[in-house]
């Protein structure tokens, strides 16, 4: 019978597998009553995937709202359907020729000034957006194409890491909602050759790194104990302040209670901890403002 685990575990998704999948595989090793993900890789991609146990999926939409960080792979000199290289190849564009390597070096670079900061992109059709109920990409497997409105995005910083002609390795760190094939795609049309993106990985969501991930592998023979990698519900809320409240306090809270506190005020979604020596002791979010303390997202003690 499945038991009640709470907790972060980080994963280091492997290729070819969805990120449905492995939130099934790691909730049926652990034997977990509930688990989800904060934020699909497509199966293409590898890389960090925290996936949420039990009361954690209740803060997984933090993790949804947070920057991320991604190493990506470009081809260019073609495109395809899909954007990437689980599509079928729709044109093929001759390849600039350049001078030398450093010319071809200085033409790459110059182009990702128009892709750092605020920019616009149109979502892809081969994405899980859904329009009147039903997601995009079955419209694109139909073979039909919508009009799509361009969605605001920020491109934190981005860099080439590595150029191997006509591939080149891009260092990306970027708000939500960014489509790192889209973004692949307008630097090949920037460059005048097209290009898709031929290798995804993710090191970075919000916070936390892909240095602290395990493989699917190492979970599944138990080669670590589980109390090992799996993280604490705080640990997706690291950057939040933190406050601390007594039992009294703590329990009209989690009566749904404002409590008010008597310490300067700031204006912030904090994190909450119960004074005892116990070592899990935090109890949820709130919102702190005015010198009050607003419940917002509290986990459950009840097992």
């Amino acid at each position: 019978m499945p038991v009640r685990i709470d907790g972060v575990v980080l994963l280091d998704k492997p290729f070819g597998m969805s990120s449905q999948g492995a939130v099934t595989a790691v909730k049926r090793k652990l034997n977990a009553e509930k688990a989800g993900h904060t934020g699909t890789l497509d199966p293409m991609a590898t890389g960090l995937l925290p996936i949420c146990l039990g009361e954690a999926t209740k803060y997984s939409q933090d993790l949804l709202e947070a920057d991320k960080t991604y190493i990506a792979q470009v081809k260019f000199g073609q495109r395809t359907d899909t954007g990437d290289a689980e599509g079928l190849v729709i044109e093929e564009l001759p390849l600039p020729v350049f001078a030398d390597e450093v010319a071809m070096k200085l033409a790459l670079e110059s182009l990702l000034p128009a892709f750092t900061g605020p920019i616009s992109q149109v979502p892809p059709m081969y994405s899980a957006l859904k329009r009147d109920g039903k997601p995009l990409y079955e419209y694109a497997r139909a073979g039909v194409e919508l009009e799509r409105a361009p969605r605001d995005i920020t491109i934190h910083a981005i860099r080439w890491t590595n150029i191997n002609w006509p591939e080149a390795t891009l260092e990306v760190s970027c708000s939500k909602g960014t489509y790192i094939r889209v973004l692949a795609e307008d630097i090949g049309r920037a460059l005048g050759c097209g290009a898709h993106l031929v290798g995804l990985r993710r090191t970075e969501v919000g916070h936390l790194t892909l240095e602290q991930s395990f493989t699917i592998e190492s979970i599944q023979k138990g080669l670590q104990d589980s109390s090992s990698y799996i993280l604490p519900v705080d640990a997706l809320l690291q950057t939040l302040p933190h406050l601390t409240v007594d039992e009294q306090q703590a329990k009209r809270l989690e009566m749904g209670q404002r409590v008010p506190l008597n310490m300067p005020s700031i204006e912030a979604l904090v994190r909450i901890y119960r004074a005892t020596a116990a070592p899990h002791n935090f109890i949820g979010t709130g919102d702190w403002r005015s010198g009050v303390l607003h419940p917002k997202r509290l986990i459950s003690s009840a097992h």
